[in-house]
C-alpha cells in the first residue's frame, strides 16, 4: 500500500531558483522545494501558520516568505536548504515579499502601512500596498514608493523595478475581469523616480518579471481571452509575443531563472518553460503525514463574522466558519444549526423568534433557507434536539439578505444582488420593489434595507438617491 500523494494538486507560488534547477512553492500553508524535473518535494516549512509566497534571493542561498505566525503576515527570511527562519518585519499591516536587492541585502516587499501625507492617494490598507525594502537581517523599513506596487521585482542591476499597480478595489483571483481598476504593467527608474506605462489593456496584466538581459518583460494578461504569459520589449511594447496558449485555466505564479527558465502554475500544477520550449508539467510527489488530522475541532468562541438577537432577546445566532449557531445569551448551550461544506451567511430572525432565515450557496447559486425548532415543546433553538431546514427562496438567480416583515406576513430579500423583492408566505408569490438598475453592488452587504414598524414600508439605499 503507498501512502504518498501522487502528483499533488493545487500548489501554489512556485519559485524557481536563480540557477534553475530547484522549486519551492507552497502547499496546504507549507513551504516545500522540489527538483526542477520534478519528484518527491521536501518540507521546508511545518508550522501551524500559513506560510507563502516564497521568493529566493539572487545567489540562492536564501528564501524570504510570508507568514501569518504572529497574527498578521510578516516577512521571514530562511536559508534555502532549511533551517530556522528569522523575522525580519514587525509591523502590524501584512506584509508580502516580492524580491530580494542584487547586492541580496534587502528584501522589497508590499506593505499596507501608513504613507506620507502628501501621498495624492487616498490612503486605505484595504486597498493599497506601499513598496519597502527592508534589510535582510532586519531592521528600519524604507519607503521606496507609495504608488500601489504589487508584484515587484528588480532588474539585474537595481537600476528598475518592473511592477503591477493596484487601481482600486478588484478581487485578485477574479477572471475576465474588464474594467478601468484592472492592473497594468509599469517600471520604475529607481534613480529618477519616473514611471514608464508597459501595457495599457482594459483587462488584466499582472506578475512582471524582468528577463536576464533586462530587454524584455513576461508577464501574465488576459487579452486574449485566458490569462498566458506574454514576452515584450522593454523598448517597444508592440513587439510582444504570446509564449503560452492554454484556454481553460488561467496561468498563475509566474517566476524566472537566471537562464530565462519560467515556471508558473496551471489548474493547480507546476509548469516550466524554457526560451523557445513548450510548457513542461512538473510531476510532484508530497509523502509526509501533514500537520494535522484530517479532522480538527475548532473553537467557535473567535472568528464570528456576523450575529442577530432574536426578538426575545433569549437568544443570538451568529455564523463562523461560514456555518450558523444559536447560543443561549445568558451563557447556556450552543446548537450548531448547519452543517455543510458550503457557505451560510447573513443570517436573521422571524419576529416570533422561532424561526432563522440565512442564505446559503447549496443549488450552485445563493438561496433563502429556513430553519425552526422541530419539536413544539421545545421553546429554544440553543437547546433543541431537532432542527428542520428547508429551502424557502430557491431559483438560479442570487438570492440572499432575508428579513421578516414585523408581522411576519412577508420576506424581504436581495435579488442578483442589486434588486429588491418581497416575498409573501401565504402565496408564495414575490413582487419587485427596486428594479435592476437602481443600485450597483460591489460587494455583497454593501447596501442595506429596513422594514417600517407596520410593514407597510421599506427603506433602502437606492445610488440614485440615497434613501
Amino acid at each position: 500500500m503507498s501512502w504518498a500523494q501522487n502528483n499533488a494538486m493545487w500548489l501554489r507560488y512556485p519559485a524557481i531558483s536563480p540557477d534553475g534547477s530547484t522549486i519551492v512553492f507552497g502547499y496546504k500553508g507549507d513551504l516545500y522545494r522540489v527538483d526542477a524535473k520534478g519528484g518527491n518535494a521536501v518540507p521546508l516549512t511545518l508550522h501551524e501558520a500559513h506560510d507563502m509566497m516564497p521568493v529566493w534571493s539572487k545567489d540562492g542561498k536564501y528564501i524570504a516568505f510570508a507568514s501569518d505566525r504572529y497574527g498578521n503576515f510578516d516577512v521571514f527570511v530562511m536559508p534555502a536548504n532549511g533551517g530556522a527562519p528569522v523575522r525580519i518585519t514587525t509591523h502590524s499591516a501584512n506584509d508580502y515579499p516580492y524580491d530580494f536587492s542584487p547586492d541580496g541585502k534587502h528584501v522589497i516587499l508590499g506593505s499596507a502601512r501608513n504613507v506620507q501625507a502628501e501621498n495624492i492617494r487616498f490612503y486605505s490598507p484595504r486597498l493599497f500596498q506601499n513598496l519597502y525594502k527592508v534589510p535582510v537581517t532586519g531592521g528600519k523599513p524604507i519607503l521606496v514608493s507609495g504608488a500601489g506596487m504589487e508584484h515587484a521585482h528588480y532588474n539585474t542591476k537595481g537600476t528598475q523595478i518592473v511592477f503591477q499597480d493596484r487601481k482600486g478595489y478588484e478581487d485578485p483571483w477574479r477572471k475576465h475581469h474588464t474594467s478601468s481598476v484592472t492592473r497594468d504593467i509599469w517600471v520604475l527608474d529607481v534613480a529618477a523616480n519616473k514611471y514608464k506605462q508597459i501595457s495599457g489593456f482594459e483587462g488584466e496584466d499582472r506578475e512582471p518579471v524582468f528577463s536576464n538581459n533586462d530587454q524584455f518583460i513576461y508577464y501574465l494578461s488576459e487579452k486574449n481571452g485566458t490569462q498566458n504569459i506574454y514576452k515584450t520589449p522593454v523598448a517597444n511594447k508592440m513587439a510582444e509575443v504570446q509564449l503560452t496558449k492554454f484556454d481553460k485555466h488561467p496561468v498563475r505564479h509566474l517566476s524566472i531563472a537566471k537562464n530565462n527558465t519560467l515556471c508558473f502554475t496551471y489548474d493547480g500544477e507546476v509548469y516550466t518553460l524554457t526560451e523557445n520550449g513548450t510548457p513542461q508539467k512538473i510531476s510532484i510527489q508530497i509523502t509526509n503525514d501533514g500537520r494535522q488530522n484530517i479532522e480538527k475541532n475548532v473553537s467557535i468562541n473567535g472568528n464570528m463574522s456576523e450575529f442577530a438577537v432574536s426578538p426575545s432577546g433569549k437568544e443570538v445566532a451568529f455564523v463562523v466558519r461560514g456555518e450558523v449557531f444559536v447560543a443561549s445569551v445568558d451563557g447556556g448551550p450552543t446548537k450548531r444549526i448547519t452543517n455543510t461544506p458550503q457557505q451560510e451567511r447573513m443570517v436573521s430572525w422571524s419576529p416570533d423568534s422561532k424561526t432563522l432565515l440565512y442564505a446559503t450557496e447549496r443549488g450552485n447559486s445563493w438561496d433563502v433557507f429556513k430553519a425552526t425548532v422541530a419539536r413544539k415543546e421545545e421553546p429554544y433553538f440553543y437547546a433543541a434536539t431537532l432542527i428542520k431546514e428547508e429551502p424557502v427562496i430557491a431559483t438560479p438567480a442570487e438570492q440572499f439578505q432575508a428579513k421578516f416583515s414585523p408581522d411576519g406576513k412577508e420576506i424581504a430579500f436581495i435579488e442578483e444582488r442589486n434588486i429588491l423583492r418581497v416575498y409573501n408566505i401565504a402565496s408564495k408569490q414575490s413582487r419587485t420593489l427596486l428594479p435592476q438598475g437602481r443600485n450597483y453592488s460591489y460587494s455583497d452587504g454593501d447596501w442595506d434595507y429596513q422594514w417600517s414598524g407596520d410593514s407597510k414600508w421599506i427603506i433602502c439605499d437606492d445610488q440614485e438617491g440615497t434613501w
